[in-house]
């Protein structure tokens, strides 16, 4: 089995002596490449490469970051047609950021040297899952993309990442953005199968549940959201504070039950379409895409092979 590791050195938890375990480890089973990551879109690339070599198994060392660039770099080639999935080489996932939403739903320990035997024990056993994924344009997310306030959150933390970037750091800034948001708040038309356009002023298209993490603590929007169906929409029609607390108190709790007459909720959807008058921000996985005025997200079934 031919294998390429791409490690991020500037995510949270990776260290040079968590780097070469894990690499010791795996090249104890399979013939192995080791990359080190050094600019933004570098693991993207290291892992189209990868793909057209006809790799077998690729393992992101990193944060959600440096997943969603190799998740990237392994379908690139495909066009989103899921006919030319089986062709794409397996991914590995060993955290290394400060929230590893991806990894987490998918049960992956939390530490970089548990996650490592497991990745090694599902590689002994031939075990994985195929998993679907989201497109946003030209994108693929693993767990999440958003448009409006999420969005500018993470625009304004993007300049502050590394080893610096936490949960602190982002409630704070999430906070510091519903104050003074940059762009105003803009409404969004949203579109789904079946259903009249409907106004709200941010939204988030979610993969997976939960969407992602406090410390310990998940966040959840769509309970009913997984791997294993399409995907979840959650927006709200005002960002007035009553309805903002309202349900991030939800978001908090064990079952995450969304009530509310502002909110639009929908789950196991096959496609989302989303419209602003101006452009607005988009994220994907936690990172800024750019300014957008009109998103398609689709949900892609079985898109990707994982060993877990």
């Amino acid at each position: 089995m031919r294998a390429v590791l791409v490690v991020n050195p500037q995510a949270t938890a990776t260290t040079p002596a968590g780097r070469d375990v894990l690499a010791h480890a795996l090249a104890s089973q399979v013939k192995l490449d080791v990359v080190e990551t050094d600019y933004r879109g570098h693991a993207m690339a290291v892992a189209r490469e990868a793909a057209s070599d006809q790799a077998d198994l690729v393992v992101a060392h990193g944060g959600d970051g440096t997943v969603n660039e190799v998740v990237n770099g392994l379908l690139a080639h495909t066009g989103g047609r899921p006919s030319e999935h089986h062709a794409v080489p397996m991914l590995g996932v060993v955290p290394g950021g400060s929230a590893n939403v991806f990894a987490r739903a998918l049960g992956l320990h939390r530490d970089p040297v548990e996650a490592t035997h497991e990745l090694l024990r599902a590689l002994e056993t031939g075990r994985s899952r195929q998993v679907n994924l989201g497109r946003a344009g030209d994108r693929w997310f693993t767990f999440n993309a958003g448009m409006g306030w999420d969005a500018d959150v993470v625009a304004a933390v993007e300049g502050r990442r590394g080893k610096r970037t936490g949960p602190g750091l982002y409630l704070r800034t999430a906070v510091a953005c519903y104050v003074r948001s940059p762009h105003g708040r803009p409404e969004l038309t949203v579109r789904v199968p079946g259903e009249e356009p409907v106004g709200v002023r941010t939204a988030f298209v979610s993969n997976t549940d939960p969407w992602s993490y406090l410390g310990p603590r998940p966040v959840h929007l769509n309970t009913g959201c997984s791997f294993d169906t399409g995907l979840g929409l959650f927006g709200l029609r005002t960002l007035g504070l009553p309805t903002v607390l309202r349900h991030v108190r939800q978001a908090l709790r064990r079952r995450g039950e969304h009530r509310g007459r502002r909110l639009l909720r929908h789950d196991d959807l096959s496609i989302v379409g989303i419209a602003a008058e101006s452009p607005v921000n988009l994220q994907v996985d936690g990172d800024l895409v750019g300014q957008r005025t009109h998103v398609e997200f689709v949900s892609v079934p079985r898109a990707l092979t994982v060993a877990v």
